[in-house]
């Protein structure tokens, strides 16, 4: 009989994740985070998702990467996406159009202060933090 063998990866969720509400465009946004919050946000390629029992998708990524913190904005909804077939990046959170997710020391923040400061920017409607490991889908957010 042959000895089955099973990979088991655990994987570090160890980043602050925030859903925002805004109608513009991901490099809109970009540029007011850049602006309203010192950011620096450089287009990335998009990500593209393989998923079994889904058709392949493709998710707009801006990164601001320093020595020791990485700030990425996700679009939630697959680029080109049509409006029968919308697959999400993460689908329990549909009713966020961008994902925030800060890694590092900028972590730090305090969250509610945080919040504030995202909302005082004028192109984003409403911001709430969540914990990724509560998500279904959270490896979507392991690249």
């Amino acid at each position: 009989m042959m000895k089955t063998l099973r990979l088991d990866i655990a994987y570090e969720f160890d980043f602050d994740l925030y859903g925002l509400v805004s109608a513009v465009k991901e490099y809109k946004l970009a540029w007011a985070l850049n602006k309203f919050l010192g950011f620096h946000f450089i287009k990335q390629e998009d990500l593209c998702y393989d998923l079994v029992g889904q058709e392949r998708f493709t998710v707009s990524l801006y990164e601001y990467v320093t020595d020791f913190s990485i700030v990425r904005l996700l679009k939630n909804e697959a680029v080109g996406s049509s409006p029968g077939k919308r697959p999400f990046l993460l689908p329990e959170l549909i009713e966020f159009d961008f994902v925030l997710q800060i890694k590092g020391p900028l972590q730090q923040l305090y969250p509610q202060e945080f919040i504030q400061r995202l909302l005082r920017i004028p192109l984003v409607q409403c911001v709430k933090q969540f914990d990724p490991l509560t998500l279904k889908l959270k490896d979507n957010l392991i690249f």
